[in-house]
C-alpha cells in the first residue's frame, strides 16, 4: 500500500512517548480500553469520540506528555485514513451501484431460481459471500435482509434456516478478505503482501463458511424457530427500474477487482523479478486503489448503464454513496489513532517481550488479543486496527506467508462472539425479530464458531506453509 506505514511511524519515532514501566502500561491499556467500553456502551458515545477520549486517557495513564500523545493519535489517524480513506470510498461507490442499478436482485434473483429446499441454505451463503465481497457488513445487511425475509416466507423456510448463511457470508468476508477495512489496515499494520493474504484468506474462508452458515443452521433453526416477521418485509430495492444489468455483468464487476489483486498475487510468486515488465504492469492494475477504481468505472457502464441511469443520476448515486462513509472513515482513523498510542507508548514492545517468555505462538497471540479488545469494545474494526497495531513487532522477521496469516488470524480473533455492544447484535436482533437471548444463541454463537473454525485453518495451513 503507498500510504505511510505503522513501521515507519514507530522508526521515526526518536523515543516511546512514555517511560512507564510494563505493569503500568499494561495498566493504562486495560483503563484505556475500559474507557472506550463505558463510554460506548453506558454513554451511547459515538465509537469516534470514544476512542479519542481513550486514547487521550490511554495516555495519561501510561504518565506520557499530553502533546507526545496528541501527536501519536493524530498521527496514526492519518496513516491509518491515507491508507484506506481512498479504498473505502471507492467500496461504497461500487456498493451503491450495485444497489441501485438492480445488480444485487439479479444475482440473487438468478441463484434461487436455480435453488430449492435443502439447497436453499447453500444459495444463500453463497449468494451473501459474493454480495459480501466488495460491500461494508452493514451494507450487505441492508441487502440481504429483504431477501432473506421473502425467501423464508415464500419457501414456508425456518428464517434462521436462511438467515444464519446469509449472515455467515456476509460475516466472514468483512472479517478475512480484503478490501474490507478490518483487513486492509492489518495488511499495512503488519506490512504483509495483499494478494498472498486475498488468497489464503478465500482458502480459510471456504470451509469456515460452511461449517459456521448452512452446517450450524441446522441447529440454529432448532434453537430459535421463527418466522419472518411481517413488518420487516419491505419493498424490493430496483422496482422503479425499468431494466437492469445481466447476471454474467454484474458478477464480472463485483469479481473484477478480486480477479485483479489475485493476478498481482500469482505474478509476484511466479514471476519475482521487479524489473520484469509484467509484474510492473500486474502491480500497478492489481494495487488496490486501481483494481477498485477499475471496477467502479466498469460499472459505471455495466451497472448504471445498463439499467438506464442518465449522466445525472449517476452522479447522484456516487454522491449518495459516500455521505454515509463519513463516520466509517472517521471510526477507522480513530480506531488507527488508538492502535498508534499504543505503539508509541511501547505497548507493542511489551507484547513482544511478554511473548517471548510465552509458549504461545505468534499467530494464536494475535487471535487472543483480537479477541480480547472485539469482547472489550464490540467493533471488530477496532479490534483488527489494535492488535494489528500490537502484534506488529511479532511480524518483522515472518515470511510473507506467515505475515498474511498473522492478518488473518487477527481477523478472525475480531469476529468473536458479538454481544450488546455491537451494533451488528442489534441490526440483525430487530431485523429478524428476536428477543437478546435469541440473538445470542443464534448469530452470537455464529460469531463464535467463524472465529473459532477459521483460527484452526489458520493454524493448519500454518503448518504446511
Amino acid at each position: 500500500m503507498t500510504s505511510l506505514s505503522v513501521e515507519m511511524l514507530a522508526a521515526d519515532a526518536v523515543e516511546p512517548i512514555t517511560s512507564a514501566g510494563n505493569a503500568q502500561l499494561g495498566i493504562a491499556v486495560l483503563a484505556g480500553i475500559a474507557v472506550i467500553v463505558l463510554l460506548i456502551t453506558k454513554l451511547k458515545m459515538h465509537a469516534f469520540l470514544a476512542l479519542t477520549i481513550g486514547s487521550l486517557a490511554l495516555g495519561s495513564f501510561a504518565g506520557a506528555n499530553p502533546a507526545k500523545t496528541i501527536t501519536s493519535f493524530t498521527a496514526g489517524l492519518g496513516s491509518t485514513v491515507a491508507g484506506v480513506g481512498v479504498l473505502i470510498a471507492l467500496g461504497a461507490i461500487l456498493g451503491k451501484l450495485l444497489a441501485d442499478s438492480g445488480g444485487a436482485d439479479q444475482i440473487v434473483d438468478t441463484i434461487l431460481a436455480k435453488a430449492s429446499g435443502r439447497a436453499m441454505p447453500w444459495a444463500m451463503v453463497l449468494i451473501a459471500s459474493i454480495i459480501g465481497l466488495p460491500l461494508f457488513f452493514e451494507v450487505g445487511i441492508v441487502l440481504m435482509i429483504p431477501v432473506v425475509l421473502l425467501v423464508a416466507k415464500r419457501g414456508n423456510y425456518s428464517l434462521m434456516r436462511i438467515g444464519i448463511p446469509a449472515l455467515a457470508g456476509l460475516s466472514v468476508m468483512h472479517g478475512l478478505i480484503p478490501p474490507h477495512p478490518g483487513p486492509l489496515v492489518a495488511i499495512d499494520a503488519l506490512g504483509a503482501n495483499l494478494g498472498v493474504t486475498l488468497a489464503l484468506g478465500v482458502l480459510v474462508a471456504i470451509p469456515t463458511v460452511i461449517i459456521a452458515g448452512p452446517v450450524f443452521s441446522r441447529y440454529a433453526a432448532r434453537w430459535v424457530d421463527i418466522e419472518a416477521p411481517e413488518k420487516m418485509i419491505p419493498q424490493r430495492p430496483s422496482e422503479d427500474l425499468d431494466r437492469r444489468p445481466s447476471f454474467g455483468a454484474t458478477l464480472a464487476t463485483i469479481l473484477l477487482p478480486v480477479v485483479l489483486m489475485l493476478v498481482k498475487a500469482l505474478v509476484d510468486i511466479l514471476v519475482d523479478d521487479p524489473e520484469n515488465h509484467v509484474q510492473r504492469v500486474t502491480d500497478v492494475i492489481g494495487s488496490p486503489l486501481i483494481a477498485l477504481l477499475a471496477a467502479v468505472i466498469v460499472g459505471m457502464f455495466t451497472l448504471g448503464r445498463a439499467a438506464g441511469f442518465t449522466k445525472d443520476r449517476l452522479a447522484g448515486t456516487v454522491e449518495k454513496s459516500l455521505a454515509p462513509i463519513a463516520g466509517i472513515l472517521l471510526i477507522v482513523g480513530a480506531g488507527g489513532g488508538f492502535k498508534q498510542t499504543l505503539i508509541d507508548a511501547g505497548v507493542g514492545q511489551m507484547i513482544l517481550e511478554f511473548s517471548e517468555n510465552w509458549s504461545i505462538p505468534a499467530l494464536l497471540l494475535g487471535w487472543l488479543i483480537a479477541v480480547a479488545i472485539r469482547l472489550a469494545t464490540g467493533s471488530a474494526t477496532v479490534a483488527t486496527i489494535s492488535a494489528a497495531g500490537l502484534v506488529a513487532p511479532l511480524a518483522a522477521d515472518m515470511s510473507t506467508s506467515h505475515a498474511a496469516l498473522l492478518v488473518l488470524a487477527v481477523g478472525a480473533g475480531s469476529l468473536f462472539f458479538s454481544h450488546v455492544n455491537d451494533a451488528g447484535f442489534w441490526l440483525v436482533k430487530e431485523y429478524f425479530g428476536m428477543d437478546v437471548p435469541q440473538t445470542i444463541k443464534t448469530w452470537s454463537v455464529m460469531e463464535t464458531i467463524i472465529s473459532i473454525v477459521s483460527l484452526a485453518f489458520i493454524l493448519l495451513l500454518s503448518l504446511v506453509l
